[in-house]
Parts: structure tokens; sequence; C-alpha cells
């Protein structure tokens, strides 16, 4: 799948890539941090806010390329844990609509992300294998050995 070209810290913890499209070119943030869990790390994603450089997250750009931006933060994914292969990656949206867009990306690819990952999605506060339909608030990913 096409997607766009990364520009990535060092530490494979921060990427930034632009979305082109009708609205021009909008920079794109994802990051990886770290959280109290061992080898479990939050990924953010969001355009970069241009006056602090940080993440706004509930920003909604609508640039027409929805599916181009899905597959490079999928290749954040991929050379995240490439350099941490033990980690396990906690996602989530910054709203009920985000999160069920990442849940329609998941669905439409699972075929292929379970060639590579192991995919868990929480309901009831509980972590379940990742299946179609069904309602989830966050996601889990980690490689598969």
């Amino acid at each position: 799948m096409e997607q766009y070209t990364l520009k990535a810290e060092d530490s494979l913890m921060v990427y930034e890539f632009l979305s082109e499209g009708p609205k021009g070119k909008i920079p794109k943030l994802v990051k990886f941090s770290k959280t109290n869990t061992r080898d479990l790390f939050n990924l953010a994603f969001g355009d970069k806010d241009l006056k602090t450089g940080n993440i706004d997250d509930l920003i909604i750009s609508n640039n027409g390329d929805s599916e181009m931006v899905l597959a490079t933060v999928v290749a954040t994914v991929y050379a995240f844990t490439d350099k941490h292969p033990e980690a396990w990656i906690y996602a989530t949206g910054s709203t009920l609509a985000r999160t069920r867009l990442y849940r329609m990306g998941i669905t439409k690819y699972i075929v292929e992300i379970r060639k590579d990952f192991e995919v868990l999605g929480m309901r009831n506060n509980a972590w379940y294998p990742f299946r179609k339909n069904v309602e989830y608030v966050a996601f889990l990913v980690r490689r598969k050995k």
C-alpha cells in the first residue's frame, strides 16, 4: 500500500510526515511514549501544531488521503517494533468516532496485519483477540516472533 515518506528521530519514538491533498500539505506526527508498564508504549497520532510542535489529536483535516495516512502510521509501527520487538503498542482514538475509524481500518486490513502482529481489542475492561464487527474502546498490538 502506498504511504508517505517518514522522517524519524534517531530514537524511532517520533515520526513526522506530510499529508498531501486538497487542503494542501498538512504536517502529521506519530509518537510512541513509554508507559508505567514494562514494554507497553502508547501511540499518539495527529496533526502537528506548528506553534507548539505537539500533536493535535482533535483536529479533523479531511485532506482526502486517509488510506495513505493510515498506511503511513502502520509503517511507523513496523519501524518501531523493528527496534523494540517486545513492545506492546496501545492505541485509542481521542474521540469515540476516531476509535471507530481505527477499528474500521484494522478490520479492513486484519488479514495482512495478523501476518505480522497480534491484535487485541478492549471491551468491558478486558482484552480480547480482535474480531470484526465488535466495538472496542482501545487496541493493543505486538509484533509476532
